[in-house]
């Protein structure tokens, strides 16, 4: 579950909003407010905001202040967003089964994308996402060994690759690679399609100061998922 302060605002804010409490272009408290109702600096209120306005939950207006965003049932195709809070937000039931989490060496494909050497040890998970009980997305993630050495101690079944690597080596940059494909057999398997179904695949490399920190593939059945886009523009 998410721990640091910043987090716990922003599940205070999605929460207002998933039980309605907060509808679209609900005004939400200010930096200043949530920094006193919350008893912490107005750099870390100013952080959750920043961050659910990154990820389309929230809309900021200069001079007039911070609101709930129009809904959106669709993943961003320029933000970075934690599965299990997007499946949430549309009033559905996510679920997430760790199936892989393990050490392994890596050939040189994904050495050149995490910046290490062929055969050199990086962690790796496989985990299925769902939601109502299909499944939506099957996450292959390789992960630094060196930049985050605690990653084979979580339970992936309880939190999301993304929520824990969010806390513990904050996101500073991401490119997408996003392609139209044919699933092979045992990823069919695991989503529960026909091997003629067209999925939808995401290849996400992030990084966080010290360096790149994961490599995803992201991939979905092509009728249960997609992409849209938000920018936001800060002057």
């Amino acid at each position: 579950m998410t721990t640091t302060k910043f987090g716990i605002i922003k599940q205070f804010i999605l929460n207002k909003i998933e039980s309605g409490q907060w509808p679209q272009h609900a005004k939400v408290p200010s930096e200043n407010e949530l920094a006193e109702q919350f008893t912490v600096s107005r750099m870390t209120a100013r952080r959750a905001l920043q961050e659910l306005t990154e990820q389309g939950v929230l809309v900021r207006s200069q001079g007039a202040g911070t609101f709930v965003a129009t809904f959106k049932s669709q993943s961003s195709l320029l933000e970075i967003k934690n599965i299990a809070e997007e499946v949430q937000s549309r009033g559905h039931e996510y679920q997430a089964k760790q199936l892989v989490l393990e050490s392994i060496g890596v050939d040189e494909e994904i050495a050149i994308l995490l910046a290490c050497q062929p055969g050199d040890k990086v962690f790796y998970s496989e985990v299925l996402h769902l939601e109502n009980n299909q499944p939506i997305q099957l996450e292959q993630r390789y992960v630094s060994s060196a930049l985050v050495p605690n990653y084979l101690a979580q339970d992936f079944n309880q939190i999301t690759p993304h929520e824990f690597l969010s806390s513990v080596a904050p996101l500073t940059e991401a490119t997408h690679e996003i392609e139209a494909i044919l699933a092979s057999e045992s990823v069919c398997q695991q989503l529960n399609i026909t091997h003629h179904q067209p999925c939808l695949r995401v290849r996400r490399r992030t990084w966080a100061r010290q360096g790149v920190v994961s490599v995803a593939i992201l991939t979905s059945p092509g009728d249960k998922y997609r992409l849209g886009g938000h920018i936001v523009i800060n002057d």
